[in-house]
């Protein structure tokens, strides 16, 4: 398991979860418009396969919702 603090909060993933891409699908969030921070630095869409987890990594996931 990798112990990683996302959106401020401590949460353990399997530790087949190994970059930003795989841990999006593993939240069911690949479908979401989202804006990435991995060690407060922030991803663009193509960076999310390449960048790798460890245990202690700080993300941050935001995504937008519409309404009206």
């Amino acid at each position: 398991m990798l112990s990683l603090q996302l959106n401020g909060s401590r949460v353990e993933v399997p530790a087949t979860v190994t970059t930003i891409a795989e841990l999006i699908r593993h939240l069911q969030l690949e479908q979401k418009l989202l804006i990435v921070e991995h060690n407060e630095q922030v991803l663009t869409k193509h960076a999310h396969a390449e960048a790798q987890l460890s245990s202690g990594d700080v993300i941050e996931i935001v995504h937008f919702v519409g309404g009206g």
